[in-house]
């Protein structure tokens, strides 16, 4: 069982920057493939980011390649979302996910275990 705490959302002008963590709890969180996603107004959630167990492995959508990257410290069960070059398309909510497997996930029925989401909002 993973329990999953999105913060570091906010309003940010476009080309600003954020950093997104997600804090883990369990003790095998760094067995686990982690994802990224966001959901804006009337659209689905979309995927945005995943990482391997060890990090070393990442994929992007792209829609962000270039501008965000995905990293973890599993000494401190914590997933990070760099998000640079803003723009007010990427306005949404962030949500955190995590499944065990040994693929990276880039769908969202492929993961067992959701944050609450936390909110980005990029102006003009």
């Amino acid at each position: 069982q993973v329990q999953l705490v999105e913060s570091g959302g906010g309003l940010v002008q476009a080309g600003g920057s954020l950093r997104l963590s997600c804090a883990a709890s369990g003790r095998t969180f760094s067995t686990y493939v982690v994802g990224w996603f966001r959901q804006a107004p009337g659209k689905e959630r979309e995927f945005v980011a995943a990482a391997s167990w060890s990090g070393h492995s990442t994929y992007y959508a792209d829609s962000v390649k270039g501008r965000f990257t995905i990293s973890r410290d599993n000494a401190k069960n914590t997933v990070y979302l760099q998000m640079n070059s803003l723009k007010v398309e990427d306005t949404a909510v962030y949500y955190c996910a995590a499944v065990i497997s040994i693929t990276l996930v880039t769908t969202t029925g492929g993961y067992d275990y959701w944050g609450q989401g936390t909110q980005v909002t990029v102006s003009s």
